[in-house]
């Protein structure tokens, strides 16, 4: 069966699975669950420092706000600026986000991410799982050299999922979370640190189309 959006926009095509966790750029069919997702609970201890801000205030905007950074993200996708929000699906049921990102990504092959899982799936390792599958995808499939991320300082359960998975601390940087001052630790990562899961990851989706929409080296480069 021919499916006509990912061949109108490439990223609906791509799908990264490990065992019954799935990675897919979220569809419009995808925001009813979605909606769900952004205003159900994600932290233990909501006055922590490290609590998005966007989780915060009122929960018609938090929904909002979400479903708008969604659209907003596809229209904004090319070679020199681009973010994917990947849903991580486990089953059928959607219990994360995974972002993948880059600018000039051509020129740098360096990638960002950012994630979260609502708070009844943590603590089953899906959360180093899914930062394992993006970076197979990056690494991989795209021909990134270099992944970077950032935690607030004191955020020890996700400083501890980047080791995981081969990040090395890589300095620190001030910056504001909504309108609270915070002190970030950077951590970065390349295809020789990176600690790769213990089951197979399998991508699907990677086009010649895809490639040049995301500025990717072609594949064997």
């Amino acid at each position: 069966m021919i499916d006509e959006l990912a061949q109108l926009y490439p990223p609906f095509g791509l799908s990264v699975r490990a065992g019954d966790i799935t990675l897919r750029v979220f569809r419009d069919s995808d925001l009813p669950a979605y909606a769900e997702l952004v205003s159900s609970p994600i932290f233990a201890d909501d006055d922590a420092p490290h609590v998005f801000a966007w989780t915060q205030g009122d929960p018609a905007k938090r929904l909002t706000d979400s479903l708008q950074f969604q659209w907003a993200a596809r229209s904004s996708v090319g070679p020199e600026d681009w973010q994917l929000p990947l849903g991580v699906f486990e089953g059928e049921r959607l219990v994360g986000s995974q972002d993948l990102s880059a600018k000039h990504f051509a020129k740098l092959g360096v990638v960002g991410s950012g994630s979260y899982l609502r708070l009844d799936a943590q603590g089953r390792g899906i959360g180093t799982l899914m930062r394992q599958m993006v970076l197979v995808l990056a690494f991989d499939h795209l021909g990134a050299v270099r992944a970077e991320s950032s935690a607030v300082v004191g955020n020890a359960a996700s400083l501890a999922v980047s080791r995981h998975c081969g990040y090395a601390l890589d300095g620190f940087e001030v910056s504001l979370n909504g309108e609270r001052r915070v002190e970030l630790q950077r951590v970065a990562v390349t295809p020789e640190t990176f600690v790769r899961p213990d089951v197979e990851v399998t991508v699907s989706g990677v086009t010649p189309e895809l490639r040049t929409l995301l500025g990717a080296v072609p594949a064997g480069s």
